[in-house]
């Protein structure tokens, strides 16, 4: 797939061209019509990340074309990401150019932004960072109003924080959340509300107990876990549970209990198959389990959660992958009927496509 070319007057078309085939590809799986949520047409991506080229004392953010991946391309703005994002480039690239010990084989360039205005930059090397880096990156980062983070091989130096702090409106409630740089955040902050607005809307009757697979940093838990007495979320990074209980504290959510365990695990001990040291303290007889919400990787969901699913009322299903969604949709008609679906428009001019699609059970 080529670089996509950013084209604001092409969106609408090219959004729909996506929806058509969406509509195409699960025709033989609902006569549904699908909800769905556009994004603004630039200035969207709250993340991006450059590989650096250097050509003697000149330095470029590049990326590379996949039909022509030995050509570097440079950028010297990317309409895709935030504004923060395009103001920080040009700011960063001169100070670069000035410095050395900043210049000395960095190979990578990472932003992470917030709707809120926070940013962090990490730069990436080819070599160990001494105290000369330090001292020109501090300087550096106190010049421009950022977080810097400098990494090679094991080796991470973090001058400040290693987060940003973001807020989203979600209706009417800021939820607060810490993004930790270098995990997995929604890159998306506007069709993010948008989603979260979504989903809970569908689960806004539903009451009883939750549980949530794939939990992250709590972007779905923090929004949803007022609409039910009490919620079991899973996720099995450690830095993804740390970010997630620091999210609940600060948003003073109480009735959610947090484990680090993989969607599998969680499946075999709810079905009796084992018993794990991580639920010593949490009592699964005692839940009243109406709802399932996952957001898988795009492999989707395993054989072992699928037949855990079977079991709920009403499932949630976030999906990053429309290939899997509809082949777990299917395995799941014998049990479940669709009573929703949205399409969030995550990355416009790519074919990407965020899928929400919410089962009740037959």
């Amino acid at each position: 797939m080529p670089l996509p070319i950013v084209d604001p007057s092409l969106y609408t078309q090219q959004l729909d061209n996506k929806v058509r085939k969406f509509r195409e590809d699960f025709a033989a799986v609902t006569a549904l019509d699908p909800k769905v949520f556009c994004s603004a047409p630039t200035h969207y991506r709250l993340r991006a990340e450059f590989r650096m080229w250097h050509k003697g004392d000149t330095i470029d953010y590049v990326m590379f074309d996949p039909d022509a991946p030995a050509t570097a391309i440079p950028i010297t703005e990317f309409p895709t990401a935030s504004l923060r994002i395009n103001e920080l480039m040009p700011l960063l690239r001169g100070a670069l150019l000035q410095s050395e010990p900043l210049r000395h084989r960095l190979f990578q360039v990472e932003f992470l932004t917030t709707l809120s205005g926070d940013a962090v930059i990490s730069l990436v090397y080819h070599r160990a960072l001494d105290d000369a880096w330090r001292q020109a990156a501090t300087t550096l980062q106190d010049a421009i109003g950022t977080q810097l983070i400098g990494r090679s091989r094991k080796q991470k130096i973090v001058l400040r924080n290693d987060y940003v702090d973001e807020v989203l409106t979600v209706n009417e409630r800021l939820l607060h959340y810490r993004q930790i740089e270098g995990s997995f955040t929604q890159p998306n902050g506007g069709i993010n509300q948008q989603m979260l607005t979504w989903a809970g809307a569908q689960l806004q009757n539903v009451g009883g107990d939750l549980l949530e697979l794939y939990c992250g940093n709590g972007n779905f838990t923090i929004a949803l876990a007022p609409l039910f007495q009490r919620v079991l979320a899973t996720e099995i990074s450690k830095s993804s549970v740390r970010v997630a209980e620091h999210n609940l504290t600060v948003n003073k959510i109480n009735n959610v209990t947090l484990v680090r365990m993989s969607s599998d695990e969680i499946s075999t001990a709810l079905s009796g198959g084992r018993a794990f040291r991580r639920l010593h303290n949490v009592a699964l007889t005692d839940y009243q389990f109406s709802t399932l919400l996952v957001d898988p990787p795009r492999s989707g969901l395993d054989e072992t959660t699928l037949v855990l699913a079977q079991r709920f009322d009403n499932i949630l299903y976030i999906s990053c992958n429309p290939t899997t969604l509809r082949d777990n949709v299917i395995a799941l008609q014998s049990t479940h009927t669709i009573a929703a679906l949205a399409l969030f428009d995550q990355f416009p001019y790519t074919h990407h496509l965020e899928c929400g699609v919410v089962l009740r059970k037959r």
